[in-house]
């Protein structure tokens, strides 16, 4: 095998992991604006009702589920729990202005 059909190799491997990370960046955005409609929609309620804009046994509990399900999918659990934790502070950010 020489270096030029190496590098071609590697370059055609290259070409499907970006295009995989593509798609999954394209996934991650649609289901984040998913999930920000539906917390809009709970923050909707929460100002409704003079519910509190955050729910700390509820988001501790998240985190707990999301570092579960980052060890069993092999993701560093540190790094989804800032994720989440990042996402969270959005989420009530949101509500409190929807509040005030």
């Amino acid at each position: 095998m020489n270096r030029d059909t190496d590098a071609a190799r590697a370059e055609a491997l290259l070409s499907g992991h970006r295009a995989s990370i593509d798609r999954l960046d394209a996934i991650l955005v649609y289901t984040l604006a998913e999930r920000f409609k539906h917390t809009q929609a709970v923050g909707r309620l929460k100002a409704e009702h003079a519910l509190p804009p955050s729910d700390p046994a509820r988001e501790a509990r998240q985190i707990e589920r999301l570092e579960a399900l980052s060890r069993e999918a092999d993701l560093d659990p540190e790094f989804a729990k800032k994720f989440l934790g990042f996402i969270i502070s959005e989420v009530i950010r949101h509500h409190e202005r929807m509040q005030g």
